[in-house]
């Protein structure tokens, strides 16, 4: 597979367990990488790796680029995985075209663009001035590095950022986010004697990347598990005892499941209530989520759960609360504005945990949907943290960089490329505010399926994202 040497450096970072908040190892690798090549390697205080190689003999006095990425990947697995993304590698597989994992996140996203971006420094026969590639920490889970970047650190007066996920789109615009945490203190009671006891669970999702895939459809398996434990606790008076769902901020959940208990009688009439539902659910999302399955089982009866209040309070606020795209945008067709993605829901002890993202390019929609959320929840005595907000990155139709970049798009393949904003997270808006006269863009390979299992990366659009992405080093002048 052509480039060798980005195919090289995507296999050694497979290799390497790097989930977020873990990617330690995989930033070493990248630091040592660039000392055994001889260049000036850099660690920050929070963990980012800088690079620098020295421009090409005649281009010293271009404008020096930094190539920008992040290490850390998001881990979701399949059910029937037995994956530990703290201790085993990725498993590569070649599938036509494409390549994908083994029932795991790939890590293409952003593992292709920082191999990209290593490749380059080591590549001979690359032309360029001035050359940083910043390789940032926690990208996935907080912007963690990003946001503690240090101004005066750069050199360079051009970013390009290889985290995008569709060939031939350049990306000048992204959303901001919002991270909000609501806290329920359960109140117990001891389960009746009659009670029996099922586990109701949601699997089979699709699931997706909370920004890419927000507005294609695809069900939250937190939403759909709190709509049937609505009607479970209308029509049988349901006591919750356990609610789980969802692992990641940035992930759409694809699994979800509950422990409920309720009269022993009703039993037969619940269990067919189930699968009624199932097939109610499954009508709605035809063609959307093929493999979705609502089950129940009976386990046993735990010794206490959720009183009546406080299930009514818990399943009332999630059913309450948005999900999904809130407002597209008014000035780019198509372009997702706001969106909320409930995230995850856990019980530990007498604590219900529930997490948001919110995205928005309007910073103002951003602070007025996480006050929505943050009414709903306190309404239901919920204790609500809003936090690791960041900004979005506002479009500049007139830079320059975006000029040279779309210029050299259509000059190698004779094609228009696409110049959009995105609904999804890039550290651009961040770093513009450390360094506010940066010229930015951002470009990649197609990526499909980002934050899921079905995670791929398209092989030839790998290799002409390459050649792109050297041909523009070149131009920048």
């Amino acid at each position: 597979m052509k480039p060798e040497l980005l195919w090289k450096n995507f296999k050694s970072l497979c290799d390497i367990p790097r989930p977020s908040k873990h990617e330690g190892r995989a930033l070493d690798f990248i630091a040592q990488y660039g000392r055994d090549l001889g260049l000036d390697v850099l660690r920050d205080p929070i963990g980012n790796v800088i690079i620098r190689k020295p421009a090409t003999p005649g281009m010293e006095n271009c404008p020096g680029v930094i190539l920008q990425g992040h290490a850390d990947m998001v881990p979701q697995k399949r059910p029937e995985s037995s994956h530990d993304f703290l201790k085993d590698p990725i498993e590569m597989v070649v599938d036509g075209d494409w390549i994908k994992a083994n029932n795991t996140t790939l890590g293409a996203d952003n593992g292709i663009g920082v191999s990209a971006a290593m490749s380059i420094l080591a590549d001979k026969d690359v032309e360029h001035g001035p050359l940083e590639i910043l390789v940032t920490t926690d990208e996935e889970t907080g912007m963690t590095g990003a946001i503690n970047l240090q101004p005066g650190l750069l050199h360079g007066s051009v970013l390009l950022n290889l985290d995008s996920e569709k060939e031939g789109d350049i990306y000048i615009g992204c959303a901001g986010g919002q991270d909000i945490t609501a806290t329920f203190t359960v109140e117990y009671v001891e389960t009746a004697s009659e009670d029996i006891a099922y586990k109701v669970m949601i699997s089979g999702l699709r699931g997706g990347h909370s920004g890419m895939d927000i507005n294609i459809g695809v069900a939250n398996a937190n939403k759909l598990l709190v709509r049937f434990l609505k009607f479970a606790a209308a029509n049988f008076e349901a006591m919750l005892a356990d609610i789980q769902g969802g692992t990641l901020r940035n992930a759409i959940p694809r699994d979800a499941y509950a422990i409920l208990t309720i009269d022993s009688e009703d039993a037969d009439e619940f269990v067919e209530m189930v699968a009624e539902f199932n097939d109610m659910l499954r009508e709605e999302y035809d063609g959307v989520e093929p493999d979705m399955l609502l089950s129940c089982e009976i386990v046993k009866s735990p010794e206490k759960v959720f009183s009546e209040m406080s299930t009514d309070d818990v399943i009332n606020a999630l059913q309450g609360c948005p999900d999904g795209v809130v407002r597209m945008s008014p000035s780019i067709k198509g372009l997702v504005q706001t969106s909320s993605n409930l995230a995850s829901v856990s019980t530990k002890d007498d604590k219900v945990v529930v997490n948001f993202l919110i995205r928005s390019a309007s910073e103002s929609e951003k602070e007025n949907l996480s006050s929505t959320i943050e009414s709903v929840m306190r309404l239901a005595g919920a204790t609500v943290e809003i936090d690791n907000g960041y900004p979005g990155w506002l479009p500049n139709p007139q830079s320059p960089i975006l000029r040279i970049v779309a210029d050299t798009y259509r000059n190698l393949y004779n094609q228009e490329p696409s110049i959009m904003a995105i609904h999804a997270g890039l550290e651009c808006g961040i770093m513009a505010g450390i360094y506010p006269k940066w010229d930015m863009v951002s470009f990649g390979p197609t990526i499909e399926h980002p934050h899921s299992p079905d995670e791929r990366v398209n092989v030839p659009s790998v290799e002409r994202f390459y050649e792109l992405l050297k041909e523009v080093l070149k131009r920048v002048k």
